[in-house]
């Protein structure tokens, strides 16, 4: 029999001390709440400011209460520190439990991550998420499709809206190539922190970056197609039925675009 390889060290702390099972219980037990996720790269982290507005944003609609910037740096840095790692995945988690009047703070740290190489196939499901720009825990919809599509023999699953609207991935953003621009799906979808410093750099770079309604039943007539998140970007090679051709191409989009996020500068923790 052969065992399982073992679970990847994970550091938590919740508000700045080692997390106790009674902290764990918070999460388990009303997991409400918002998160950020981003890859440390000695101590710093590209699109810093995106991340902690997207947390204080969150936390003021869900909460009504404010989060401070300085506040989650520093429990970041202190996560990273008990931890003793450099670089390493962070994902921040925003709770209110019943009757507290503070948000409580969970970091989580583990080892670095990369998006591994290679083309992916996305397999179109009929799920979108509600209040999209939000991003939170629990997605039970995007687990259970993401899951259909790796058992049909594909890598991820790609959410559509009523219609067949294209607006995201399971676990990234989704972008498109017509030749002369980068069209980003006009639907309701989180954008995320590597989408938009890819906007910006794309920008720097003189290659524009649109929002375009995309359907299953036209993304046909773009040239190339590719995923990103905060582990990176990688092409597109099918959609359900639809292929497209990974080629010089396509390669150069993905070298516009390497350059694009790789001249965004870097923020320290």
């Amino acid at each position: 029999m052969t065992n399982p390889p073992p679970l990847p060290h994970v550091h938590v702390e919740m508000d700045g001390r080692p997390a106790t099972a009674d902290d764990l219980r918070v999460p388990a037990l009303f997991g409400f709440g918002h998160f950020t996720a981003m890859q440390v790269r000695d101590r710093r982290v590209r699109g810093l400011g995106l991340h902690l507005d997207r947390l204080a944003e969150a936390n003021q609609e869900l909460f009504q209460l404010p989060l401070d910037g300085g506040r989650v740096r520093e429990l970041i840095r202190h996560a990273l520190d008990g931890a003793g790692l450099r670089d390493a995945s962070v994902r921040v988690q925003g709770f209110l439990p019943p009757g507290e009047g503070r948000t409580r703070v969970m970091v989580t740290v583990r080892e670095a991550a990369t998006m591994a190489p290679g083309a992916r196939s996305l397999m179109s499901v009929p799920y979108a998420r509600a209040v999209a720009h939000i991003k939170r825990p629990g997605e039970f919809g995007q687990t259970y499709y993401g899951m259909l599509a790796a058992r049909a023999g594909f890598d991820e699953a790609l959410l559509t809206a009523p219609g067949g609207v294209v607006t995201e991935g399971a676990v990234t953003n989704i972008g498109f190539w017509d030749g002369t621009s980068v069209v980003w799906p006009d639907a309701p979808a989180l954008v995320g922190v590597t989408m938009a410093l890819l906007g910006r750099g794309l920008a720097a770079a003189g290659v524009p970056s649109v929002r375009r309604a995309v359907t299953l039943d036209g993304v046909g007539q773009y040239r190339s197609a590719f995923i990103c998140n905060s582990q990176g970007m990688a092409p597109v090679r099918r959609i359900d039925d639809v292929e497209f051709a990974v080629d010089g191409e396509a390669e150069a989009l993905m070298g516009r675009l390497e350059s694009a996020y790789g001249n965004v500068a870097a923020d320290s923790i």
